[in-house]
């Protein structure tokens, strides 16, 4: 042995590659490091475990023997067989030009993405977590006189050695009580973010254009519906607030590029006609993430970098008590998700939680970058409170005042267009869900919340399915009276920004985007007068303009006059179904809203009322009583409230966050995640559309094929499961 350290000595002198010999059982045997359970992975989560190939690999066999190797086959047995690296997700053999690490602990990686994971300041296995008293470093190349970079191999070895290392002795650690004190997001940050990765241009032509020669094509990407409360009404008889539904919905386009899974190898992502997108990540890594959270945060980062492609950019903000940008914005080339997942499986759980902070940053590799795709939208999640901005700042205000923690190129102005849609994800039980709701309102975004840590790549998975879908930007609706005696009363559009002119002659619906198949319903109130001598009564024409992200140019599109049918009989017609609907939802969201005010005040009694008033009232609707889907998942999702707010404790753990979340999709008409609503056998669904759901079945399938992963997210719930209703 001692003459084989000394030739690694030697080499190491003359920074060679060279095959290190393993430790004695012996030298194991009195290594203090506890052992880790395998299944307590973070790296393990970004892709398919590690594989152990029959043995541990060349080096890693040579040494092993006794009750050391007995160990290690023991923990290998429940893994596939299947040699993967499991930070760029790719196989490794020998002979296909990279060489592999293999560590004291007997796991293995290919060496430029173990060096560049530890570059990052990770000392643990990504594996088993075991601390390396040896590092791998990348080697100096060395020029062989004809102006070409080599590498130099030890005299006398076989160059084509598969499993090749150059190591660096570590320092001795320092005492643990001291670790809580190292700062984990070390560096500094440049003082602009314009290096965001080029596009490619003209974006177009990457895309399908097809149909770029039919003039018709840019309507076909909306339709207008409209609809009255009910089919007619007497000639006699005028209406103060009449009820006029206008219906938009996206239409159906590509899915999602759809990932071409090969064996341990990252998956090409197909070419399909949809928008590319600027993605800002923004995460917390505060104390509280330590553990399995951090872990399965990776993997659904892992998910996330894997099924954008080469033609959208993602960058990775980490905060906890202060902020960074670990990646720049890039495009999800080969290269560029291997980056940038090295990137996020060195992330380090530590410190407090700084939400302005890393939305500052995030919001500011927006601002910064030199070209834009076309869809923009942040990311943030978190699962503490923040307690430097809105909680640290000392004052004695009633109410705290969330708006301090986004920065002012979110907040939207009077005029301004740039406005950047924050999508937030309240983890676990402890998170702020006032804050984060606050935020996505403001912003135009989604609150999810993922109450148990096995849905937060569903939850991911559903938001992007959505922002990789988009087909209509900057969408905006008119609604003109066309009958001289007719006034708009008021327009029902919940979070979307919406105003009725002076003379209640013209209101305007600002929308913003659309995701393929995606509907928006908005109620608007009429004066109807008395019609004494026609059948018909012209009401309102609708008009909707918006962008064409893949063109570039704005289009106008005409929807058909609203009129509505004049009888001499003193009968009305027959009553809406969409009408009824979409007043059950507007009904629901103010219960909800109202019960959630009484809940703040400490009136759980009260709020349980209100919740089943308004169940009482939707069950003798006409909606109801045809079995419609969105009104039974209404009533379903408001007893699972009722349910919420039976305590104190259980309100505050997961009832106003359930509530807040409903609230939000509701308003915005937009699938978010709470409870089971990403399990395909739950009622409350409403909103997703078919990109979302066929990007839910792709997350749940990738986790079906991952033993590691359904060992870690067990489901914890914080309450007894509803019983079936």
């Amino acid at each position: 042995m001692g003459s084989k350290w000394r030739k690694a000595k030697a080499a190491l002198g003359l920074n060679l590659c060279l095959s290190v010999p393993r430790r004695s059982v012996e030298e194991e045997d009195e290594d203090p490091s506890p052992a880790i359970d395998v299944s307590m992975s973070d790296a393990a989560l970004l892709g398919p475990p590690v594989g152990w190939s029959g043995g541990l690999g060349t080096a890693a066999a040579a040494g092993s023997s006794g009750e050391s190797a007995r160990r290690r086959l023991s923990k290998s047995s429940t893994l596939p067989s299947q040699k993967t690296c499991s930070i760029c997700l790719k196989t490794m053999k020998a002979g296909e030009g990279h060489a592999i690490f293999t560590a004291e602990c007997s796991h293995s990686f290919h060496f430029h993405c173990i060096a560049s994971n530890v570059k990052h300041g990770n000392r643990l296995c990504p594996v088993c977590r075991a601390k390396w008293k040896e590092i791998p470093l990348q080697s100096p190349k060395k020029s062989d006189g004809s102006g070409k970079a080599r590498t130099a191999h030890a005299a006398g070895w076989p160059q084509n050695n598969a499993m090749m290392t150059v190591i660096r002795r570590l320092p001795p650690h320092s005492s643990p009580r001291h670790r809580h004190l190292m700062p984990q997001i070390q560096g500094t940050d440049p003082a602009l973010f314009d290096d965001d990765e080029p596009l490619i241009l003209p974006q177009h032509a990457v895309m399908n254009t097809s149909k770029s020669d039919d003039p018709s094509c840019n309507s076909k990407k909306t339709i207008i519906r409209t609809y009255p409360e009910v089919s007619s009404v007497p000639r006699a008889k005028s209406y103060e607030d009449f009820s006029v539904l206008v219906q938009l919905k996206g239409a159906v386009t590509n899915a999602p590029p759809t990932p071409s899974i090969n064996h341990g190898q990252s998956p090409s992502m197909s070419q399909t006609s949809r928008t590319p997108v600027d993605l800002v990540t923004v995460l917390d890594i505060s104390g509280s993430m330590a553990g399995t959270k951090l872990a399965l945060l990776k993997r659904a980062m892992g998910f996330v970098i894997q099924n954008l492609s080469s033609n959208d950019r993602l960058s990775v903000v980490a905060f906890s008590s202060t902020a960074r940008r670990l990646f720049p914005l890039g495009r999800m080339t080969e290269s560029g998700r291997q980056q940038v997942l090295q990137a996020v499986n060195s992330l380090v759980a530590n410190g407090g939680t700084n939400i302005a902070e890393g939305l500052r940053k995030g919001a500011k590799v927006m601002e910064d970058r030199k070209q834009k795709n076309p869809v923009t939208s942040i990311i943030l999640l978190s699962d503490g409170q923040d307690t430097y901005t809105v909680n640290g700042s000392g004052g004695n205000q009633a109410e705290p005042n969330y708006q301090l923690l986004l920065p002012s190129s979110i907040q939207p102005n009077e005029g301004s267009e740039f406005r950047i849609p924050v999508h937030t994800f309240g983890f676990g039980a402890d998170h702020d869900a006032s804050s984060m709701h606050s935020i996505s309102e403001t912003s135009g975004g989604t609150f999810s919340f993922i109450e148990t840590e096995a849905a937060i790549q569903d939850a991911f998975a559903q938001c992007i399915g959505g922002l990789l879908s988009v087909v209509v930007q900057q969408l905006q609706v008119g609604i003109e009276c066309i009958h001289p005696a007719l006034g708009l009363r008021s327009i029902k559009a919940g979070s979307y920004p919406s105003r009725v002119m002076a003379d209640s002659r013209v209101g305007f619906i600002d929308v913003g985007d659309l995701y393929a198949d995606e509907e928006r319903d908005f109620l608007v109130s009429v004066n109807i007068p008395k019609e004494l001598s026609g059948n018909l009564t012209r009401l309102l024409k609708v008009r909707c303009i918006f962008k064409d992200p893949f063109k570039k140019e704005m289009v106008t599109l005409e929807g058909d006059e609203v009129t509505i049918a004049r009888s001499e009989k003193g009968e009305e017609g027959v009553v809406s179904l969409e009408v009824d609907r979409q007043r059950n939802r507007l009904h629901a969201a103010e219960a909800m809203s109202q019960a959630r005010a009484a809940a703040e005040h400490g009136d759980l009694a009260g709020a349980v009322s209100i919740l089943e008033n308004c169940r009482k009232m939707l069950s003798g609707t006409v909606s109801v009583k045809n079995q419609d889907r969105l009104c039974i998942a209404l009533d379903a999702e408001l007893k699972e409230m009722q349910d919420r707010m039976s305590s104190r404790q259980l309100y505050e753990s997961s009832g106003r966050a359930f509530i807040l979340s409903g609230l939000s999709s509701h308003s915005w008409q937009r699938a978010t995640a709470r409870g089971d609503s990403t399990d395909s056998s739950s009622i409350i669904q409403a909103y997703q559309t078919p990109s979302m759901v066929e990007m839910l079945t792709r997350s749940q399938a990738s986790l079906s094929r991952s033993p590691t992963a359904q060992r870690l997210v067990q489901p914890k719930w914080s309450f007894p499961s509803p019983k079936p209703r």
